[in-house]
């Protein structure tokens, strides 16, 4: 029996109702943003019909060769539900049941994925503390060591995350040399890329520049952030570097049996350009932000702006009480340091609005 609810012009053929206030904005992180609208559409446009389940469609076949014209013929791409399942199941791949991963102290595999990568993944981490979020040849050397000491984790791999967990950026050449070392000890080299896409664009060079050409071995390639509704793929880069991806991402509980709509948003992502506007969209939000902020006295930016992200300090009780009007994360609360994200849907006056808030909250 009907229930007699009205329904909402949004929600014209559905018992669902909207549970928020889609006027209300944030900084706080870019998967706040709902879908873009063309994911939305190719959603709908994979939808009806049967398709084979579990990657055997013909959606997932396609997206290899859209992942073809970005990486070269020989990258494959392993769809997975999230970005920590990416990381785990490439780690994972890349890794022995003896083998430890370096990274920086700071790396989402270490501070934000709640210790998958050791529980699930089987390895050890082995951290090295940054500046700005960023490893070097000498960083990565102070944890690179003990190769042949059964009583120490083997290190094997090296993990990099670009645009860093701090909003910076390595240049090409600076991951080709993290690549030459690493692999001149034997290693090899993992990126985790969440924000890609941001990354490209604030370089203005293609995905390949500073991936497979410049000797990275597997990519963790995120969507969600960039305007997808769920789902970031594994991008084998060197088939040499893995093994058994397909079950390890049966096992790491990461293989969706209506995989095509997964497939089907990073075919939208990436088949033009959709991907390279949207992240040159949060770019430029996050550029207004800092230049805004720059101009505001009593608040300090800690770290160069350079994808969708704003690190900056400010009196605690004023990062409080503005945190009342737009959510948005401490990042050291006894420091006063604060993140702010920009998404593909950050307007100019989301971001004046912020900006006028800060300036009443920091005269209060």
């Amino acid at each position: 029996m009907k229930s007699g609810r009205p329904r909402s012009p949004e929600a014209a053929g559905t018992d669902a109702r909207r549970h928020h206030d889609p006027q209300v904005r944030g900084f706080a992180s870019d998967n706040y943003a709902g879908a873009h609208p063309e994911i939305l559409a190719a959603l709908a446009l994979a939808n009806g019909g049967h398709q084979v389940s579990y990657g055997e469609d013909d959606y997932t076949g396609h997206l290899q060769r859209v992942m073809h014209s970005h990486f070269g013929s020989a990258a494959e791409a392993f769809p997975v539900f999230n970005g920590t399942g990416a990381n785990v199941v490439a780690l994972q791949a890349m890794t022995e049941r003896w083998g430890a991963v370096i990274c920086a102290e700071s790396a989402h595999i270490n501070t934000d994925e709640g210790g998958a990568p050791e529980r699930m993944g089987g390895l050890k981490l082995l951290t090295v503390p940054t500046e700005d979020g960023k490893l070097t040849p000498d960083l990565i050397d102070r944890q690179a060591f003990g190769f042949d000491d059964e009583h120490r984790a083997m290190p094997q791999v090296v993990s990099i995350t670009q645009s860093t967990e701090l909003g910076t950026l390595y240049t090409p050449d600076e991951i080709k040399a993290l690549c030459d070392h690493a692999h001149g000890l034997g290693m090899k080299v993992h990126l985790d890329g969440a924000r890609i896409a941001n990354a490209a664009a604030a370089l203005d060079v293609p995905m390949r520049t500073f991936t497979n050409a410049a000797g990275v071995d597997v990519l963790s390639f995120g969507g969600t952030k960039n305007g997808m509704l769920f789902g970031e793929a594994v991008v084998v880069l060197d088939p040499g570097a893995v093994r058994e991806v397909k079950r390890l991402r049966k096992l790491s509980m990461q293989l969706s049996s209506k995989m095509r709509f997964v497939s089907v948003q990073l075919e939208a992502l990436l088949a033009g350009d959709l991907w390279l506007r949207s992240a040159r969209h949060s770019n430029a939000m996050a550029q207004r932000l800092a230049e805004g902020v720059r101009a505001v006295g009593g608040v300090e930016i800690l770290y160069p702006v350079q994808a969708n992200a704003v690190f900056a300090r400010l009196p605690h009780d004023v990062g409080v009480r503005l945190q009342k009007r737009f959510r948005f994360y401490f990042w050291d609360e006894q420091a006063g340091d604060v993140r702010w994200m920009c998404s593909f849907d950050t307007t100019e006056d989301d971001v004046d609005r912020f900006l006028f808030a800060l300036k009443e909250e920091l005269a209060a």
